[in-house]
């Protein structure tokens, strides 16, 4: 039990941060703690959840898995293209807010162009946080690209509390 609580408390403010104010924090903690006992004891959350699709095959652990699979289509972006990914990201962002960039800019741009042009994007939206940084997150299951936004500000933070937690988090634009 020491060691889900630890967890747990390990988990929460990497969720927190990664929603970016998209979850509640009763969400943020069930996702914490529901991913905090399958990393304690992956058989025993897998008896106690026959529903979930998870096996050894899977390139990362069942906790990760959890945490991947808790996250709303509002926090976490998966695509094949860079283009597809910048709609989510619109999307998720919802018609009040206003894009220089339009998704079709993207369609003929290399991988480099385009994330940098995203990234260019990302950082002009809430200048009071640094703006957003593109984060590739976790290891990609079914899609090409698989990203969160996370302020400028916490993206140390994020990426250190992500490093202890030994999911894979880098910057998607580096120049």
């Amino acid at each position: 039990m020491i060691r889900v609580t630890s967890m747990k408390q390990q988990l929460t403010p990497l969720i927190r941060a990664i929603a970016s104010g998209c979850l509640p924090e009763a969400e943020i903690t069930r996702i914490a703690e529901e991913a905090a006992q399958a990393y304690a004891g992956p058989q025993e959350f897998l008896q106690a959840n026959p529903d979930i699709n998870y096996d050894d095959s899977f390139p990362i652990p069942l906790g990760e898995w959890v945490i991947v699979g808790s996250l709303p289509d509002t926090v976490l972006f998966q695509a094949d293209s860079h283009e597809a990914l910048f709609r989510q990201i619109m999307a998720s962002f919802g018609p009040e807010v206003s894009f220089v960039l339009k998704p079709g800019q993207l369609a003929r741009a290399d991988a480099q162009t385009a994330l940098r042009r995203i990234q260019t994007q990302l950082g002009s939206l809430y200048p009071e946080k640094g703006g957003y940084v593109l984060l590739n997150f976790s290891t990609p299951l079914d899609d090409a690209l698989q990203a969160v936004l996370v302020y400028a500000c916490e993206l140390p933070d994020v990426l250190a509390r992500a490093a202890a937690a030994d999911i894979r988090a880098e910057p998607a634009y580096q120049p």
